[in-house]
């Protein structure tokens, strides 16, 4: 990866330019059978039309911030550089209240329905499906995103040194969020490209962030982000595993 990377939207972009065409996110929800896999390019395009709308639909600004109501999920790693895209803090598991944009899995709605602004619904469906009701008072992102433009540019360029990601109340800026998940490379055991980390850690502390998005987008990796891994039994983990090119597993 390239050395001068400063945000999470840097190695994404860094990530492109390398090898758009690798496995980046290959995700599972072990309680519906599904499976996902994103390259780099796949995922960029995700991210890309999610910072649009969030830029240009939702009128967000450097600084706001946006709490993230969602479990560990190939669309929450979306978002998560969406809003570092952007420039807005992605708030993990947020105070909806204290928001300028909530987005909600089908199990938080009610709690977001305390966000004063913009309210976005997330089906978490398979294959990105929307809801077959949309929710009263929520804009539904499955509805809203394939029409977004593939490219974005950011209106004013994102400082590295202001806050990104809040989790678990940690405070981060976009510099110390590269700069931690390089630093703990090594401890998760990504040794590099070809690093293939299977993940079956939530998203809600800096730990289940690092191995299941930050750490192996930082050193050229990939995961493999296991929802509900616990209903997986043991043969059926070695299995996936080994057919997953695993080369580690955090949970």
């Amino acid at each position: 990866m390239n050395a001068t990377d400063r945000t999470p939207a840097d190695l994404l972009s860094s990530a492109l330019a390398a090898d758009p065409g690798r496995p980046l996110v290959t995700f599972y929800d072990d309680a519906t059978g599904e499976r996902v896999e994103l390259s780099v390019a796949t995922f960029a395009n995700w991210v890309a039309k999610t910072a649009n709308l969030l830029q240009d639909e939702l009128s967000v600004e450097p600084g706001d911030r946006v709490a993230l109501l969602l479990p560990a999920h190939w669309q929450t790693a979306v978002w998560l550089l969406a809003c570092a895209s952007v420039g807005v803090v992605a708030d993990v598991a947020g105070e909806p209240a204290a928001a300028d944009v909530v987005v909600s899995g089908p199990d938080a709605l009610e709690a977001a329905r305390a966000c004063p602004g913009a309210r976005i619904a997330l089906a978490l469906r398979p294959l990105g499906g929307r809801f077959p009701h949309p929710p009263e008072g929520f804009a539904d992102y499955a509805v809203e995103v394939p029409g977004q433009s593939d490219r974005f540019v950011p209106y004013a360029p994102v400082d590295p040194e202001e806050p990104a990601l809040i989790v678990a109340g940690r405070e981060f800026t976009g510099a110390e969020v590269v700069e931690r998940a390089r630093a703990e490379a090594t401890g998760l055991g990504l040794t590099g490209p070809g690093s293939r980390l299977l993940s079956g850690l939530p998203y809600d502390t800096w730990e289940g962030l690092n191995a299941g998005l930050y750490g192996p987008l930082a050193t050229g990796g990939s995961v493999v982000l296991c929802r509900n891994l616990d209903l997986l039994g043991d043969d059926a983990l070695d299995k996936r595993v080994e057919s997953e090119r695993v080369t580690v597993i955090a949970r």
